[in-house]
């Protein structure tokens, strides 16, 4: 990946792409935006967009990031609705970190309008 490019993965500059929801000048269009943006917000150690983007039901107070974590790709596997035309949508993706990947069924709504992240499960 170019050091321009957005962590999330799209051909994008961080600033065009995922930069300008974590700054609060754009909302996330759809779930997949919205996954995206909140991978490059652990990758990027924000946890206050994570916790902003996070479902009032199901947030933690807080949340404690690792600085040693070292992110290092973002598969988009598969969505479920999630766009302009649907209030709830899924996102199946796999993120990789050093030593490791994690592999996650995300399940969004919208409130108020904007996507939230609400859970997710570990497919088998």
């Amino acid at each position: 990946m170019n050091a321009r490019t957005c962590p999330c993965g799209l051909p994008k500059s961080y600033d065009e792409c995922c930069g300008r929801y974590h700054s609060g000048t754009a909302a996330a269009p759809t779930a997949e935006a919205l996954m995206r943006s909140r991978y490059c917000a652990f990758v990027r150690l924000d946890a206050p967009y994570l916790l902003r983007t996070w479902h009032p039901r199901t947030r933690p107070a807080r949340l404690d990031l690792d600085p040693g974590m070292r992110w290092t790709g973002l598969e988009i596997l598969g969505t479920g609705d999630g766009s302009a035309f649907h209030s709830t949508g899924t996102v199946e993706f796999r993120a990789s970190y050093r030593g490791g990947s994690l592999h996650e069924r995300s399940r969004f709504e919208r409130v108020d309008g904007a996507w939230v992240y609400v859970d997710g499960e570990f497919p088998v």
